[in-house]
């Protein structure tokens, strides 16, 4: 591909780099070769347009900026952000065009919308691709490969994804749009068959520092979809789902306590299921549905996750039929011990998630719920009183430890967190997570509810500036083998 071609009908670029072939086009200095664009993007810490002279001498074939810089072999546009993805789907060759793409964004749910429409498409026989915070999956199987920390990969890595899914012929992928990667402008303006909301409570605000700015990147989402599913339970969704009437957007509401264009009623949770009615208001058309993961909040995801996969043109009978089979999804009220008493792990890291976890578990505990959990390190700090308010409004016992410290000192992110567990409430401490979870194990009597609140999925904490091997499967096999 040659540079007039990547740049046809976006911009006029010098005659003298028409012809000039592109080797690859990368906003990462670290990975410049002979060949490659260099697109200039001012970061928080690091400003591309400082290295662009440096750049063409280690032999980038044209650098692309959005200050002038006076270079022989600039190409200057206006917002160089907002252009890179749209040149790394060219030069990937337009791959999201190939299958059918979906995205779900919202504070809590995504990972498990995204998973169980996963599981839906490829159990009907479809070759699907999976990103998100699990990590990565191009079609190939249900086991996933970690790219690191973040939720959504930076616009290089996410289109070399979607072009390898493209070429291996995968038919679906699902994606979980977080706030950061729509405020970043990661996609390029391909639109998503199905764009999915779930809910919205306070998170990320030491990125986006008001709740406001937060929604606002939530909302970007509706601005590149041909479809919408939105959660009108949530008020967040209530007024995505104005801003989808206002924009035309093709849309449909979901809702597990009112009316909406799909909704459940007569609703029974068990320790490990739950059972409801689903209803499609303009077919009306009732189906019962059997689901292998408790919790109304869960309740709430499937519906939305199998109202996304109809959307994308599959009966409703046939998403259903599918839904019953699925097994659940790794690291959200997955069960790791069940014997005297019971151990789950989950991903509840926000006052919201864990309001709904440990309310959803309060009842099904035969005797005491005992809840371990604690904040992330250099993470939105003022969340932290609101987690220890809500874990002792449930909660019979309290265990605050850390989750992923990073360079804060372990302590304060505990002491963040105690602010908010009432004063007089007995509670224990440990800056180690491992003990935390051991002290839980240890004191857990017959038909208590072990809760292992934070981490879910993940395998790791990450300490300082590097991630360390932490499994909390593998912690609660470690103790039951050494007992």
């Amino acid at each position: 591909m040659t540079i007039g071609e990547l740049f046809s009908g976006i911009c006029d670029i010098p005659a003298e780099l028409e012809n000039i072939g592109v080797a690859g086009v990368t906003s990462d200095n670290r990975e410049v070769e002979s060949g490659f664009l260099f697109v200039c993007i001012k970061g928080g810490s690091f400003d591309g347009h400082s290295v662009a002279a440096k750049m063409i001498e280690n032999g980038a074939c044209a650098v692309v900026t959005q200050e002038k810089l006076g270079l022989d072999r600039e190409i200057n546009i206006m917002n160089s952000r907002r252009m890179y993805p749209e040149l790394l789907s060219r030069f990937y060759g337009n791959p999201t065009r190939k299958f059918k793409l979906c995205a779900v964004t919202g504070t809590n749910g995504k990972t498990t919308v995204v998973n169980i429409c996963a599981q839906i498409t490829r159990l009907l026989g479809h070759r699907t691709g999976v990103i998100g915070t699990l990590g990565t999956d191009t079609g190939g199987c249900l086991s996933y490969s970690h790219d690191g920390p973040p939720t959504t990969p930076e616009p290089r890595r996410l289109y070399q994804l979607f072009a390898q899914m493209a070429e291996e012929n995968t038919e679906y992928c699902f994606i979980e749009a977080s706030s950061q990667a729509l405020a970043q402008y990661r996609f390029a303006a391909d639109n998503f068959a199905v764009g999915a909301f779930t809910n919205l409570t306070r998170d990320h605000l030491d990125y986006h520092g008001t709740i406001g700015n937060y929604f606002a990147a939530k909302r970007m989402l509706f601005d590149m979809c041909d479809n919408a599913v939105v959660n009108i339970d949530d008020k967040y969704g209530r007024k995505i789902a104005e801003y989808c009437h206002e924009k035309g957007v093709p849309l449909k509401t979901i809702s597990v306590d009112g009316k909406a264009d799909f909704y459940t009623e007569f609703v029974k949770l068990a320790a490990h299921k739950s059972e409801f009615i689903l209803t499609d208001k303009a077919a009306g058309k009732s189906y019962p549905v059997r689901f292998a993961m408790t919790g109304l909040y869960n309740v709430s995801n499937a519906l939305e996750a199998a109202v996304t996969v109809h959307l994308t043109g599959v009966p409703m009978d046939e998403v259903l039929c599918a839904l019953e089979k699925i097994e659940g999804v790794a690291g959200r009220l997955e069960t790791l011990y069940a014997g005297d008493f019971t151990v789950i792990r989950d991903y509840a890291h926000t006052e919201d998630g864990l309001e709904k976890l440990l309310s959803m578990l309060k009842p099904l505990a035969k005797n005491r719920l005992i809840a371990v959990f604690g904040a992330a390190g250099e993470r939105d700090a003022g969340k932290r009183p609101d987690m220890g308010k809500a874990a002792a409004k449930y909660a019979d016992v309290l265990i605050v430890t850390t989750d992923s410290p990073r360079h804060e000192n372990p302590q304060k992110t505990i002491d963040d967190v105690v602010l908010g567990i009432p004063e007089g409430r007995e509670h224990e401490e440990f800056t180690d997570r491992q003990s935390a979870i051991f002290r839980a194990l240890e004191m857990a009597e017959k038909g208590d509810v072990v809760a292992l609140c934070g981490k879910g999925h993940e395998d790791y904490q990450a300490i300082g500036d590097e991630y360390f091997h932490f499994d909390e499967k593998e912690i609660v096999d470690e103790y039951f083998k050494k007992g």
